[in-house]
């Protein structure tokens, strides 16, 4: 228990649960009196910064699944991302995004709007312009299930 806390607790502005108290690395489960905000934001702070209170297992990654589980990709995307087999559709749209800012295809007038080059139109169906939410929908195809 950190000094602060300790002091916290002896004036009598917060009560600590005593047996949240006995382990020592865990959180220390705390209720506010009236009148103990300055001293509650202080335990609160402390607690976030030495990591208390994240999840049990925060550290394990778990299997890609859905929109991030690599898939099998069609032709044309396969040519515009630069040869990848499997890709996951999260990358794709970061890729997509990252030719339109780099070649600057964005409408001027108003930047919803992608006015697509020719990269883009094979992907996209041929379309000269696309609203910036139709990609991941046009993308959609060229992901086999």
């Amino acid at each position: 228990m950190s000094a602060t806390t300790a002091a916290a607790i002896r004036s009598g502005k917060l009560l600590a649960c005593h047996a949240a108290l006995r382990r020592a690395p865990l959180a220390v489960s705390v209720r506010m009196l009236r009148g103990a905000a300055p001293a509650a934001r202080a335990v609160r702070a402390e607690a976030t910064a030495e990591g208390v209170g994240k999840a049990k297992g925060a550290g394990k990654k778990r299997a890609a699944s859905g929109i991030t589980k690599p898939k099998p990709i069609s032709p044309e995307l396969r040519e515009f991302v630069g040869g990848a087999a499997e890709l996951p559709r999260t990358e794709a749209i970061k890729l997509v995004w990252a030719h339109i800012k780099g070649n600057n295809l964005q409408d001027p007038n108003n930047k919803k709007i992608i006015v697509c080059d020719d990269k883009l139109k094979k992907i996209f169906g041929g379309r000269d312009r696309v609203g910036f939410l139709e990609i991941s929908g046009l993308l959609n195809p060229h992901f086999q299930k």
